[in-house]
């Protein structure tokens, strides 16, 4: 049975709603923008503001409150060619909501007003897990853009990481209605946590059993001991930096590999092989499955678990498959919480906006064979045709390489204006030819493997 087959059922249960995924208010912050969203339907802006200073001088850059706890950063280039980014961000953060996030942001995806484009940036309202919180956000945003600076000619929603699960699922959320189009012309979605969170998270229950299995030291035999998919009690003291400290104590990692013992060394690849993730996100992927579904599971949905691995068979080194599988702890995912969650974050795919993905091949953090999942999504709702998927051999998951940004925003838009279809060979023949104007001097820009198909999700993440 595929991962796809074990959702669909969950979509049974969309009646749910988002109930599960109760929102906590942000605590009061610094700045004269976030202390003024504090305040129930208190909005601020568009203020201007001094742009960050990757973002080219003579664009106007704003910023302010939305009134529902976000704060949002609006860039325009001098030469506007009339065409909108809404931004929507990776994350989740757990943190409350800082405007210095959509400062990062800007700077990162500079490129996007360097090329003419107007980008604009949500918080979203509250730290913590909320797909469908952050597509409402998002538009939110959007709506204050055109009561301030009028309506572009074309609005493109650019989702990347967890953020492609965000602009996935506005395309459902506005999607065209009656006789009113939707907000959106056209979805862009890079390295993309798409195929909604059931999908994407189940890998990192299999961290924690695989890890606690291996190494029993999360928790530690000394403390309380919870169901792992909890991630962690809500009062517990733990760290990050603590618990960076018992990997490197358990697999080494964090030290040279010549440093580490020969058990450190077996130990990691026990996990690596089971877990299929790289060594130099294992901390990473263990901090989300320790804070972000302390938030998932403990505050959103109500002490509800979404996660199962009963049945799941997990490779091992040669001669440790029986014992690792006799061994780890199971559990059993209760139907209501995977119900909520496939309500709040799983795509139905019945979009008609044109869309365009790219997906770093190599990404150690949202798997390449996510957007196999996605691509199924669109196949089962009659929506393939509306799809084009694109892979750039690269290898980190925050940022593709400048010039690819703007090919794949020209060829959306040549898409919706006149309806040329982009091809995988098109995009890296266009992002060629951006490269003397984008690219770093002396360094290519362009990685994009135009034949390349990832492989089934089952590849990555066991059955179950």
């Amino acid at each position: 049975m595929s991962h796809l087959s074990l959702i669909r059922p969950a979509l049974v249960l969309a009646a749910l709603g988002t109930a599960g995924l109760v929102a906590v208010a942000a605590p009061a912050a610094t700045r004269p923008a976030e202390e003024a969203a504090q305040r129930p339907g208190a909005a601020s802006g568009p203020a201007p503001a001094t742009c960050p200073k990757a973002v080219p001088q003579d664009a106007r850059c704003y910023t302010g409150a939305d009134g529902a706890g976000a704060f949002y950063l609006i860039a325009i280039p001098k030469d506007w060619n009339r065409v909108l980014v809404m931004h929507a961000h990776g994350g989740p953060e757990t943190g409350p909501p800082k405007l210095a996030r959509s400062e990062e942001d800007l700077t990162r995806w500079a490129i996007t007003v360097k090329a003419g484009y107007a980008w604009a940036g949500s918080t979203y309202r509250r730290g913590g897990y909320g797909v469908t919180m952050s597509a409402e956000d998002t538009e939110r945003l959007r709506r204050i853009f055109v009561a301030h600076f009028g309506q572009p000619r074309r609005t493109l929603l650019h989702g990347q990481s967890y953020g492609g699960g965000v602009a996935s699922k506005a395309a459902d959320l506005y999607a065209p209605l009656g006789g009113l189009k939707s907000p959106y012309d056209g979805l862009v979605l890079t390295s993309g946590v798409l195929g909604g969170g059931n999908t994407a998270y189940d890998f990192r229950l299999d961290l924690r059993v695989v890890y606690q299995y291996v190494c029993r030291n999360h928790p530690l035999p000394s403390e309380p001991q919870y169901p792992l998919w909890q991630g962690l009690p809500l009062d517990s003291t733990l760290t990050r930096q603590q618990l960076a400290e018992r990997v490197r104590d358990c697999t080494g990692v964090g030290l040279p590999a010549a440093q580490r013992t020969p058990e450190q060394a077996a130990r990691l690849k026990t996990i690596l092989t089971a877990v299929k993730i790289p060594e130099r996100t294992l901390v990473a992927h263990l901090n989300w499955a320790t804070w972000l579904f302390q938030d998932l599971t403990q505050k959103r949905l109500g002490g509800r678990n979404p996660f199962g691995n009963i049945g799941v068979r997990y490779d091992a080194p040669p001669g440790e498959a029986e014992a690792l599988n006799a061994g780890v702890l199971r559990y059993a995912a209760d139907p209501q919480a995977q119900g909520a969650l496939a309500a709040d974050s799983l795509p139905t795919g019945r979009t008609s906006l044109p869309t365009v993905t790219m997906h770093a091949i190599h990404d150690p953090t949202a798997f390449v064979e996510l957007e196999d999942a996605y691509r199924r999504i669109r196949t089962a709702a009659g929506t393939e045709g509306n799809l084009v998927q694109t892979f750039a051999d690269e290898r980190e998951h925050s940022y593709l390489s400048d010039p690819e940004y703007p090919a794949l925003f020209d060829a959306l838009v040549a898409w919706i204006d006149r309806g040329e279809k982009p091809t995988p060979a098109g995009l890296a023949e266009a992002c060629r030819r951006l490269e003397p104007r984008y690219g770093t001097a002396g360094k290519p820009g362009c990685h994009v493997q135009p034949d390349w198909r990832p492989q089934p999700v089952e590849a990555r993440v066991p059955l179950r």
